[in-house]
């Protein structure tokens, strides 16, 4: 498999929108005249990650998987021969839901994930948050790859990862919106290391509040027989301001990688591991305002 071009769309969102899909139709074709493969969005495009607090404008904000607004990304992934993940505040009952549709380079839907580890603790609550994890055979011009997602505080859960790994994900993309700083790449980079996938994340430029670019791509690679210690897994990383970030990843490499280090599946214990299904929260961990939205939830 020749190398795969990853192109995040670090791009700043124009307030409508229209104009949001006209800017990320513009820059997925920037994105293909460049060689990208797969083209990413940072998180909820469609709105800018907007979240209203008065619900009814939020669920005004929110668009249908089967919409204009999504249906333009699928023909032109058709159109462009390009992987693309567009993001979307979708429509979902009782209450929309942060999710990423990744379309094929034929425009054949390959899953939606909703975000799992909504942010409850902000204006996330009033978001439905996702139900589970997926990871597809992804079409690319450069040939197949078992892709997931996770979204933005998802990857603060090893779990999240840990799921797609056991699911057999080689590439993670990851729509974000949030400061990327020392600590949350450390995440990330711990993530692809520990599970021995590449972890491409795009985020929103400096332009976005509370957001400060720094998209990433780590290759999840962290020996080669020619090296006599590790090396860095990062293999892009964005500065701040808005542009196409493109990175290629060695698929053949991080395959030959994962047949014979010893990370990921080959050495767990998961007979051992019962406690973490377990759903009890304990001192520190008890927050007012969580066990509060979940009764809510059930009345």
């Amino acid at each position: 498999m020749e190398k795969l071009k990853i192109a995040l769309l670090q791009i700043a969102p124009t307030g409508t929108q229209q104009g949001n899909l006209q800017k990320g139709t513009e820059y997925c074709r920037k994105a293909k005249q460049q060689g990208a493969d797969i083209a990413l969005f940072p998180e909820m495009w469609n709105c800018g990650y907007r979240i209203p607090e008065d619900i009814g404008e939020l669920k005004s904000l929110a668009v249908s998987i089967d919409g204009e607004f999504v249906n333009t990304f699928r023909n032109l992934a058709r159109e462009l021969d390009m992987v693309i993940g567009i993001t979307i505040l979708e429509q979902h009952e009782p209450l929309p839901r942060n999710t990423i549709c990744l379309f094929d380079r034929h425009g054949e839907l390959q899953y939606i994930y909703a975000k799992v580890h909504t942010c409850d603790f902000e204006d996330e609550c009033r978001l439905d948050a996702g139900d589970d994890f997926y990871v597809a055979d992804l079409d690319t011009a450069k040939g197949i790859i078992k892709v997931g997602s996770m979204i933005c505080y998802d990857r603060e859960f090893p779990e999240s990862a840990r799921i797609l790994m056991l699911k057999g994900a080689e590439l993670v993309l990851v729509p974000n919106a949030c400061p990327m700083e020392i600590n949350r790449l450390s995440q990330l980079r711990g993530r692809a290391y520990e599970n021995m996938f590449a972890i491409a994340t795009c985020n929103y430029p400096i332009d976005q509040p509370d957001c400060n670019g720094h998209s990433t791509v780590f290759d999840g690679v962290a020996y080669l027989p020619e090296l006599s210690g590790s090396r860095d897994t990062c293999i892009l990383e964005a500065g701040e301001k808005e542009g196409i970030y493109m990175a290629e990843l060695d698929v053949n490499m991080l395959r030959r990688y994962r047949e014979k280090e010893v990370h990921g599946n080959a050495y767990r214990h998961p007979a051992k591991y019962h406690i973490l299904t377990e759903e009890n929260v304990e001192y520190p961990f008890i927050r007012k305002d969580k066990m509060m939205e979940q009764r809510l939830r059930e009345l």
